[in-house]
């Protein structure tokens, strides 16, 4: 296991486990952890023997978002020093989102401000089913930032964000499977052990046709029918040409699981990137 100050890193067979680890403040973010995260996230990119990703929380809990120490601090700040520091968090939601290999969330306990985005920014959510999760920013004072606005609004009515935000008030773990933003719960201190393997069955998959699957499904709400029809033309052009398609077509009328891993050696000693 490799140590940071704010980040446990750990691998699962072909899942890079990485662990927000702050166990004193419910792993509100420290200083370090975008920084961390960033470095974590470029090896993970070009590293053949990683498919996918979890996400997770020390002790049982995910994350409960920015440091309100630090943050008061802050407030000594010029505007435009404030800007910068609220652009590293940005730039970590959009790392996460845009990684080419599939990032599962395992959130025990749960999430709040920051740590809600952070989680939301992941491709899939795994939570404990008595997990919670606040946008907790007014209660101190404070505007939603993490891109967690825009993220909930692809699931959520624009009344139940609202009260969300204004409020502060939690929402369960159960109520946003209803709502399809947690994809899967599990039972309480097993939400890490179900995130890692829905990761596992991932990380076999094709690495360049996931990265792609990936982008389709994150532009899908924004695009008309038709730029979605011309990008999923596109990618199935390119697809169709490559040497997934060739080992999983082969596979499939041979009846034989399709080994992609094989593809992503050769593609690392040829210096090919997924995306």
């Amino acid at each position: 296991m490799t140590t940071f100050s704010s980040l446990l890193q750990r691998k699962e067979d072909r899942v890079l486990v990485l662990t927000i680890n702050n166990p004193g403040k419910r792993n509100a973010i420290a200083a370090d952890l975008y920084d961390n995260i960033r470095t974590a996230l470029a090896a993970a990119a070009d590293d053949p023997d990683i498919g996918a990703i979890v996400l997770t929380g020390a002790d049982n809990y995910f994350c409960a978002g920015g440091d309100l120490e630090l943050i008061s601090k802050r407030r000594g700040l010029n505007y435009e020093a404030r800007i910068e520091r609220l652009g590293h968090l940005h730039d970590v939601v959009c790392k996460l989102r845009d990684f080419p290999k599939p990032i599962v969330a395992a959130v025990e306990g749960g999430a709040a401000g920051a740590g809600f985005s952070l989680a939301l920014a992941c491709d899939l959510l795994v939570a404990s089913a008595d997990a919670a999760f606040s946008i907790a920013y007014v209660k101190v004072g404070l505007t939603p930032d993490g891109g967690i606005t825009g993220l909930l609004a692809q699931s959520l009515s624009r009344q139940l964000l609202t009260q969300l935000a204004l409020t502060g008030d939690r929402i369960t773990a159960e109520q946003l499977e209803h709502h399809g933003v947690v994809n899967k719960l599990a039972a309480a201190g097993q939400a890490g052990a179900a995130a890692i393997t829905l990761a596992a069955r991932l990380a076999q998959g094709p690495l360049h046709a996931m990265a792609s699957i990936k982008a389709l499904c994150r532009h899908a709400h924004e695009r008309t029918l038709d730029d979605q029809l011309e990008a999923e033309r596109t990618a199935m052009a390119v697809a169709q040409g490559g040497a997934e398609a060739a080992e999983g077509i082969a596979a499939f009328l041979g009846k034989r699981p399709a080994d992609f891993a094989s593809l992503r050696r050769d593609d690392a000693a040829s210096g090919t990137a997924a995306g």
